[in-house]
């Protein structure tokens, strides 16, 4: 059975917390293990942080997330109209940021990809990104059978 749900919110700080936990209650539905719970939170908070931080530089916006669920696969999708990523390759770069400050490590996609089955980044100057990402959890996770002897 297929589940779905969709979520907009103020690009502010203080909402990263709140789209980690909405995720993570609808992550639930599945047979969720404790370490896939804390690798989803974490891959959704740093794509939404990525929104807040460089694509809404200075502004105000929106972030939409949208999760669906089926057949134990969580799909994850958090968009923003900002100001898009001028070269997506190079920006899932590990360390690399464009973000001036001393406190961003430039991992932020590279954390994403480790945490999730898949990660897909599109992304258009002036119109924003979308960061989709996928994980198998719970009884569906695909197993190798033993072989018999």
């Amino acid at each position: 059975m297929q589940n779905y749900m969709r979520l907009e919110i103020p690009a502010k700080s203080s909402n990263e917390s709140l789209a980690r936990s909405v995720v993570a209650a609808f992550a639930a539905q599945l047979d969720i293990t404790i370490e896939d719970m804390s690798d989803i939170k974490t891959a959704v908070s740093e794509a939404v942080t990525n929104s807040i931080i460089h694509g809404y530089v200075g502004c105000k916006g929106v972030i939409t997330i949208i999760c669906r669920m089926q057949d134990g696969e969580l799909e994850v999708v958090v968009e923003d109209q900002g100001c898009g990523i001028e070269d997506v390759e190079k920006a899932r770069q590990p360390l690399y940021s464009t973000y001036k400050g001393d406190e961003r490590s430039g991992m932020g996609f590279t954390v994403m990809e480790t945490f999730m089955d898949s990660l897909e980044v599109y992304s258009e100057l002036n119109e924003g990104t979308r960061v989709h990402m996928r994980k198998r959890v719970g009884d569906a996770v695909l197993s190798v059978p033993s072989a018999k002897v």
